[in-house]
C-alpha cells in the first residue's frame, strides 16, 4: 500500500490527522466523526511514507474490544505488527518482562477480584461488610490507586473531594485500605490498579527499564484520551520521557468517567503542554441522522457555560426522534417490546437494535417483556464472549477435530456437528440460559460461515487460527439479539436503532447526583445514549415506578430544551403537574447558612464544612469519650462503633428518644439495640462509665 493510497478517501480534517505523523497532536473528535479510522491512517501513513518502524508504534486503547479493532483496522491497512493495547495490557505485558530483572523471581499473580481480600481486611478490623459495602469499598481504592494516593494521603484528599463510602469516615477506610494491602502481600498478589503503578515504579527507578521501553517505543497515539486518570497519564510521561510524537485522541462531551478518577483535564491542558502541538477537530458526523443530531446538538448545548463543538450531520435524513410516556414501569417495558417488534418487522436486525438505561436495574422488567414477547436477546456488560464455559469448551473441541478434517464435509456443517458436544443443536431453544448459550455456540459457527464466504477454500484449522486470532485480540463475534446496555456499557458502539428508556428525573439525572458537576456527567452520559443510534432514536419514560402507583415522575430536564424537536411535540409532563416546574431532587440544605448540601457527609450532618458546630462541646466530648471506651473494651476501632459523621449528628440533633436516635443516617437497627440507651444516657448527662457498661453488657445479648 502506498501511502497516497492510504489517504485516499479522508475527509479534510481526516487527512490533517494523518498526513502529519510527526510531532504532538491533539484531536478533539465528536461522536461518530471517523476518529479510529483518522489515527489508523496516521500510523499507517507513517509506516509506509517512512516515517515509523511498525514495531517502534504503541496505540493505547481503553477497553479489549477497541484494542481489538484498532488492530484489525491496522492489519488492514498492512501493519500486523503494530502494537495496539489497553494500558493495563501494555504495562502488564512490561512489567512481565522487567520483575525477574528488577525484583527477581516470576510476577505476583494477579487477582480477578478485590472483594475476597477486601472481606478479610474488614474481617480483620471487625468490620461487618456486606457485598454491597465490599464493591463500594473496592471501588474506592480504585479511584484512590489511580489518583497515585496512598492510605496516609487518601483521607486529606478525599474529604476534599468529598467522598464517602459504605458509611466510612475517611480515616477509617484508610486504615481498611492498609489493611486489605497487608492480606495482599500475605497472600503475594498484586490488584490491576497495582500493574500500572509497580510499571511506573520501575521506569522511574531504573534508568536501564526506563532506557529499554523508550528505545522500543517512539511514536504513540492515546485513544478516549478524555477518559485518562493520574496513573495513566504518569505511565504515559514515563513512556515518553523527553519525547513528543504522541497523538492523542478524545471528546470533552464524552467524559462519563470521573467517578472512576478519570479527568478530561489532561485532554484540556494537551496543547498548554505540548507548546508545539497541532489540534485538529472532527465534527463530521457520519453515524447519525439529522435528527437524532439535532436533538443530541440541543441536549449538549444546554448545558451552563457551553463549550462543546456541534456535530454536523453527513447522512441524508431520516425518521423523527419519538418520545413516548407510559404510565409505570411496567407498561413502558412492554411498550418498548412493541416498537422492538415493529423495528423488526421493518427488517431491521435484531443485532441492529439496543435498548439502553441509565442503571442496571432498569434492565429487568424490559428482559422479561422482550422474553414474553418472544424476542432474542443479550445482555451486554457481563462476561466476556470468550470466557464463558460453552465458547471454551466449543474451541477446544474444534482444535481437536481439526486435526482430522478431510474436506468431505461443508465448512459450515461441520463446525456445528463438532460444537454440538458443547450444547449446540439444530433446534434454537425458546429462551432463558440454554437460549444464551446456544447464541454463543451459533455465533462461533457464524465464524467459520463468513470464514467459508471469504476464503471458499477454508477449512477447520483456518477456523481454529481465526477463532485464536480472535480470542488474542478480544474480538468476539456478533451474537444475535436485541442489546440490552447500560449507558456505560453502550461507550463506543452503535445501532441503527436505539430505545433510551427512563428518560425521567431520577434516573437522567440519576437522583444520586449530587452538585453541578455531577449533574452535567449525567447530561454527557445521556449525549453518549444520544448518538449511539444511527437511523431510529425512540425515548421513552415512565410518569409511576409500579402499576397504580402516583404519577410522580416528570420528564427528563434534559429535554427541556428538545421542544418542537421530538416528533414535532414539547416534552410534557405527569397528570397533574401541568404547569409545574420540572420536579428536582430534593435539595438538602445548610441549616446554618443554607446552602446546598452535596456529599453524603454533609447532609448527614445537616451542615456545610464551612459553618461552625452547633452540638454542646461538652455533650460532644461526652459521646467521644464513651466511643473510645467502648471501642477499646470490645477491642475494635472507633469507627466500628460509630463513625465521626454519625457521631457529630448525634450530638447536633440531640434525640431524646431511640425513634429519634435511629432517624439518624448511620445508627442502623443492629447499632440501635447495641448502643441506643447507652447513647440517650451519656445525651441526659448520665455517667459514661456506666453508659460504658450498658453498651457493652447490650452488644453481648444482641
Amino acid at each position: 500500500m502506498t501511502p497516497d493510497e492510504v489517504l485516499a478517501g479522508l475527509d479534510p480534517e481526516q487527512l490533517q490527522v494523518a498526513s502529519n505523523p510527526i510531532g504532538p497532536m491533539c484531536v478533539l473528535a465528536g461522536a461518530g466523526t471517523g476518529k479510529t479510522r483518522a489515527i489508523t491512517h496516521r500510523i499507517a501513513y507513517g509506516v509506509h511514507a517512512g516515517a515509523y518502524q511498525p514495531q517502534r508504534v504503541l496505540a493505547v486503547t481503553f477497553t479489549a474490544r477497541a484494542a481489538g479493532e484498532m488492530r484489525t483496522r491496522l492489519r488492514g491497512l498492512g501493519l500486523p505488527v503494530v502494537q495496539a493495547r489497553t494500558f493495563h495490557a501494555a504495562a502488564l505485558k512490561q512489567l512481565g518482562f522487567f520483575w525477574p530483572k528488577v525484583i527477581g523471581g516470576a510476577p505476583p499473580e494477579i487477582m480477578g477480584h478485590k472483594a475476597p481480600a477486601i472481606g478479610e481486611a474488614g474481617a480483620r478490623l471487625r468490620l461487618e461488610l456486606d457485598r454491597v459495602a465490599i464493591r463500594d469499598i473496592a471501588s474506592e481504592i480504585e479511584w484512590a490507586k489511580v489518583g497515585m494516593l496512598t492510605p496516609e494521603s487518601y483521607p486529606t484528599q478525599a474529604a476534599r473531594a468529598g467522598r464517602r463510602v459504605a458509611d466510612l469516615d475517611h480515616t477509617a477506610m484508610s486504615r481498611l485500605w492498609a489493611t486489605y494491602e497487608e492480606v495482599k502481600a500475605a497472600r503475594h498478589v498484586i490488584d490491576f490498579e497495582d500493574v500500572l503503578l509497580l510499571m511506573a515504579g520501575f521506569l522511574v527507578e531504573r534508568d536501564d527499564v526506563a532506557r529499554t521501553v523508550r528505545e522500543q517505543y517512539r511514536h504513540f497515539v492515546v485513544d478516549e484520551y478524555q477518559d485518562v486518570n493520574q496513573v495513566q497519564q504518569t505511565l504515559l510521561d514515563l513512556w515518553l520521557g523527553d519525547r513528543s510524537d504522541v497523538c492523542v485522541v478524545g471528546d470533552p462531551a464524552q467524559t462519563i468517567y470521573s467517578f472512576t478518577g478519570a479527568s478530561p483535564r489532561h485532554l484540556r491542558e494537551f496543547a498548554g503542554k505540548h507548546k508545539d502541538a497541532t489540534t485538529v477537530r472532527l465534527v463530521r458526523n457520519y453515524r447519525s441522522t439529522p435528527q437524532v443530531l439535532e436533538l443530541a446538538n440541543a441536549v449538549l448545548g444546554a448545558a451552563p457555560g457551553g463549550g462543546y463543538a456541534r456535530l454536523q450531520a453527513q447522512r441524508e435524513a431520516g425518521a423523527p426522534v419519538r418520545l413516548l410516556q407510559y404510565s409505570d414501569d411496567v407498561a413502558e417495558a412492554a411498550g418498548i417490546a412493541e416498537q422492538v417488534k415493529g423495528l423488526l418487522s421493518q427488517g431491521v436486525p435484531a443485532r441492529e437494535i439496543a435498548v439502553l438505561y441509565r442503571i442496571n436495574a432498569q434492565s429487568e422488567p424490559i428482559e422479561q417483556a422482550l422474553s414474553e414477547a418472544g424476542i432474542n436477546y443479550l445482555v451486554r456488560g457481563g462476561e466476556r464472549f470468550f470466557r464463558r464455559q460453552e465458547v471454551r469448551q466449543a474451541v477446544l473441541l474444534l482444535r481437536g477435530a481439526a486435526r482430522s478434517d478431510d474436506g468431505s464435509a461443508p465448512l459450515g456443517a461441520l463446525v456445528r456437528d463438532v460444537i454440538t458436544g458443547a450444547g449446540w443443536s439444530p433446534q434454537r431453544p425458546a429462551g432463558g440460559a440454554l437460549l444464551d448459550r446456544w447464541q454463543s455456540l451459533e455465533a462461533l459457527a457464524t465464524v467459520a460461515d463468513d470464514l467459508v464466504a471469504a476464503q471458499p477454500e477454508a477449512r477447520l484449522p483456518d477456523v481454529v487460527r481465526e477463532l485464536e486470532r480472535r480470542m488474542a485480540e478480544q474480538h468476539a463475534p456478533a451474537v444475535e439479539g436485541v442489546t440490552l446496555a447500560s449507558l456505560h456499557a453502550a461507550k463506543g458502539l452503535e445501532w441503527d436503532a436505539v430505545v433510551l428508556a427512563g428518560c425521567s428525573d431520577g434516573l437522567l439525572p440519576l437522583s444520586h447526583a449530587e452538585g453541578p458537576e455531577a449533574i452535567e456527567e449525567e447530561r454527557r452520559l445521556t449525549y453518549v445514549g444520544l448518538t449511539r443510534a444511527r437511523k431510529n432514536l425512540l425515548l421513552t419514560w415512565a410518569a409511576a415506578r409500579q402499576p397504580g402507583g402516583k404519577a410522580s415522575r416528570s420528564v427528563s430536564r434534559f429535554l427541556n430544551a428538545a421542544d418542537g424537536i421530538l416528533d414535532g411535540v414539547a416534552p410534557r409532563r405527569p397528570a397533574g403537574q401541568r404547569g409545574k416546574k420540572v420536579q428536582q431532587a430534593r435539595a438538602v440544605r445548610c441549616r446554618g447558612c443554607g446552602k446546598d448540601l452535596y456529599t453524603a457527609a454533609e447532609r448527614k450532618i445537616g451542615r456545610c464544612a464551612d459553618c461552625p458546630p452547633t452540638y454542646d462541646e461538652q455533650t460532644f466530648e461526652a459521646l467521644r469519650g464513651w466511643r473510645k471506651a467502648v471501642a477499646d473494651r470490645q477491642r475494635v476501632p472507633a469507627f466500628v462503633v460509630f463513625t465521626d459523621a454519625t457521631l457529630i449528628a448525634i450530638a447536633e440533633r440531640g434525640p431524646v428518644d431511640e425513634r429519634g436516635l435511629a432517624g439518624i443516617s448511620g445508627v442502623g437497627a443492629r447499632k440501635l439495640a447495641a448502643y441506643g440507651p447507652a447513647v440517650l444516657g451519656v445525651l441526659r448527662g448520665e455517667s459514661v462509665d456506666s453508659m460504658v457498661e450498658i453498651a457493652c453488657a447490650a452488644t453481648e445479648s444482641v
